[in-house]
């Protein structure tokens, strides 16, 4: 078998090398994207009020262990990143910062009595409602499109099987990579099950939502996907019962980056994010000073996100954070939690030995570190 997917890979090789050439030569006006890579369709569509569509295709499992590698990202500055072999897509640096300011939540008195998360102790507080707590109509678990400016976007819904109109759920985004789709991550097709296999760990307490990016990612050009973002938001505080004190976000490589700018772009919106192997290629409006729990990993060997420009990302929330640069060994090895940061908004950063790849200790590792809010 294995010497038979050898013969097969070479003789694709010069048309998948012509393939990315021009690809390449296809990206090289700013704030374009384009995906490559296969994805995997979500089913078709329906109105915003949730009903349901067809099934979706997981397009196989991805192998244990290791790391896999997801195509070519165009760096800052125009240099094509090198090696790695053509699977997945990769993602685009787009550079520059996004427009576009964000809704912030919370306003709410915290129910109880209690404090909302982030309190001095770091640890969780009291849930904050959101107006959609109580709606009997909400939303149900769908792949279904919202508008945005006159476009149609889709994302994925997933809301618990024994959902509660009364009971206030975290909230968790979870963004695919470059060349992948919304259905690859409802699926878990590349780690640990389902939304990076954080709705396994959840057990029916978190709502997730799987949005799909225009052109298979996230260039977030001129503002648009977070404008995507804040319409979603809007929605689904109307709609569900939602901790907004308790929303957070994950995704890889693309995802990853994306992660990095709702945590620039959305201050007071998200309590913490997960970015794995990304960057800041889709923006950081770095006048967002609100700091954001930050927990992520990056490859030390990753020849599509380098290494720099994840701790250029990395740099940009221990500054955000009022974290000094002392570090302290944190499970799972290797990563280090960074000391002196701001109460309730802690800094995890796991540098790995390994390419551009999501790593295996990231799934339990991402919900201990959203679970403590």
């Amino acid at each position: 078998m294995t010497r038979e997917l050898g013969l097969r890979f070479a003789t694709s090789l010069p048309a998948l090398t012509a393939a990315l050439i021009l690809s390449c030569s296809e990206e090289a006006s700013p704030g374009q994207a384009s995906g490559t890579g296969g994805g995997v369709a979500s089913g078709g569509t329906v109105s915003s009020n949730g009903g349901t569509t067809g099934g979706v295709s997981t397009g196989g499992a991805a192998p244990k262990g290791g790391t896999a590698s997801f195509g070519g990202v165009t760096a800052a500055g125009g240099t094509t990143a090198k090696g790695g072999s053509p699977a997945i897509g990769g993602a685009v640096s787009m550079g520059g910062s996004t427009t576009g300011g964000s809704k912030a939540t919370g306003g709410a008195a915290a129910t109880g009595g209690s404090t909302a998360a982030g309190g001095s102790n770091g640890g969780s507080g009291g849930s904050v409602r959101s107006p959609g707590c109580g709606v009997t109509d909400h939303l149900k678990s769908a792949t279904t499109t919202i508008d945005v400016g006159g476009k149609q976007r889709e994302y994925t819904l997933d809301v618990p099987e024994n959902y509660d109109p009364d009971t206030a759920y975290k909230l968790i985004f979870g963004w695919h990579w470059r060349g992948g789709k919304s259905s690859d991550v409802v699926s878990g097709q590349i780690i640990g099950g389902a939304y990076y296999g954080l709705k396994q760990r959840a057990e029916g307490s978190a709502i997730f939502v799987a949005p799909n990016g225009i052109d298979n990612g996230w260039a977030n050009t001129g503002g648009r996907d977070i404008a995507f973002l804040n319409a979603m938001l809007e929605l689904f505080e109307s709609k569900l019962c939602i901790d907004t004190s308790r929303i957070f976000s994950t995704g890889f490589s693309y995802g990853g980056m994306m992660s990095f700018t709702v945590g620039c772009d959305a201050p007071g919106v998200f309590r913490a994010i997960a970015p794995m192997s990304g960057a800041l290629y889709s923006g950081c409006n770095r006048n967002g000073a609100a700091p954001v729990a930050v927990w992520m990993a990056h490859g030390t060997n990753d020849d599509v996100v380098p290494l720099s420009d994840g701790k250029a990302g990395l740099a940009v929330f221990l500054e955000k954070n009022g974290c000094s640069d002392q570090t302290m060994p944190t499970m799972p090895s290797p990563c280090v939690s960074y000391q002196g940061c701001s109460a309730g908004h802690p800094v995890t950063y796991c540098e790995f030995n390994g390419g551009h790849g999501p790593q295996n200790f990231a799934p339990q590792a991402v919900w201990d570190f959203f679970s403590q809010f």
